[in-house]
């Protein structure tokens, strides 16, 4: 690995860390990407490259992961999609289920004993939304 690449992945990291640590703001590509101190367009790519997955994509799965703690904590729907940052209860609702693959609702409805049991950062881990393979990916 070149010094350069190992200097590109710190940079792409302070922007994953923003958005593991500013979740709940309204994050846009300009600004991560500011942070990684790039154009939109390469930060865009480079993240791609590096995590698997969009700089947005990237943001939602980590809104979507907190969500599901605030669920099970018993926060209303509504309550946990503005408490994450995101606006529309729809986007937000669509996007869980796609990660989750139950709706905001069941998952907060149904019990968590497992969960409740382990210590919080064994639970982040083994509860952490993963993202499914797409359909086209599938054929």
């Amino acid at each position: 690995m070149t010094p350069q690449r190992i200097q590109e992945l710190a940079f792409l990291r302070r922007a994953r860390d923003l958005m593991d640590r500013e979740y709940a703001l309204p994050l846009d590509v300009v600004t991560m990407a500011q942070h990684a101190a790039m154009s939109p367009a390469h930060f865009s790519r480079r993240f791609k490259d590096a995590y698997g997955e969009t700089p947005y994509g990237y943001l939602m799965t980590r809104r979507v992961e907190r969500a599901m703690a605030l669920l099970r904590a018993g926060a209303s729907v509504t309550e946990a999609c503005m408490a994450v940052g995101c606006t529309s209860l729809g986007s937000f609702s669509s996007r869980f289920t796609e990660l989750v693959g139950e709706t905001p609702s069941a998952y907060r409805a149904r019990s968590h004993p497992a969960v409740e049991a382990m210590p919080s950062c064994v639970a982040k881990v083994l509860t952490r939304p993963r993202r499914s393979r797409t359909p086209s990916a599938q054929r």
